[in-house]
């Protein structure tokens, strides 16, 4: 598809005149609640052609997010996050990405895992992807990357070396089913999440949102 299509197209789903607006837009439509966030989720399957094998947000973040220029960002190309995921294959059902971006390489190893277990028989519940990034453009392109693939996840937006944060945030499929999507929550800013997550909070960038009341009393 052409470079300058694809990003009218995008654009005109997330109601933006200018791709910079993206991330926000992208975060608004997580915290506007079910209904509107899945109606957006199936427009975007339709542009995809239900192919939600690989990341179809890549060539649009890059081009248009990346900091190339001060932070030396390139995010890793597609055929090298297939490779990746298939180099790392093993029997574990937590997945660590330190340096998740826009989701490239987690949702490569999801995929692999699919076809692995079959569609049929995958579960979320069986797998969690646990993601940290810094970018605050990459980090909504993430959640949304995450949420649409049913995906179960925890994202937290933070310097993976000092530890400092800004938001940490749970993705979970809580039908346990393939083909349902992920609901979307913002774990509060407390001392627990900080000491859980090994994380220290100095900025509050995001507002609290949870719909996951069962799972969080439950564990």
């Amino acid at each position: 598809m052409d470079r300058v299509v694809l990003v009218e197209q995008i654009n005109e789903i997330l109601e933006i005149k200018d791709s910079y607006q993206a991330p926000e837009a992208l975060l608004n439509i997580l915290y506007s609640g079910k209904e509107k966030r899945e109606d957006v989720f199936m427009k975007f399957l339709q542009l995809w052609g239900n192919d939600v094998s690989g990341d179809r947000f890549h060539e649009y973040f890059e081009q248009e997010h990346a900091d190339r220029k001060v932070k030396k960002q390139d995010y890793t190309p597609t055929s090298i996050a297939k490779l990746l995921s298939l180099l790392t294959d093993n029997e574990g059902h937590t997945i660590y990405d330190p340096c998740s971006g826009t989701g490239g390489l987690v949702i490569s190893k999801w995929w692999n895992i699919c076809l692995k277990e079959g569609i049929a028989n995958y579960k979320p519940s069986q797998y969690l992807f646990y993601c940290e990034d810094l970018s605050d453009r990459a980090i909504p392109f993430l959640l949304f990357n995450l949420c649409i693939r049913g995906m179960n996840a925890v994202v937290v937006h933070c310097d993976v070396l000092t530890r400092e944060a800004y938001g940490v945030f749970l993705v979970q499929n809580v039908d346990d089913d393939f083909l349902r999507f992920s609901n979307f929550n913002v774990m509060p800013q407390s001392k627990d999440v900080e000491q859980y997550f090994n994380i220290k909070f100095v900025e509050k960038k995001y507002k609290e949102h949870i719909e996951n009341k069962i799972w969080l009393k439950e564990n």
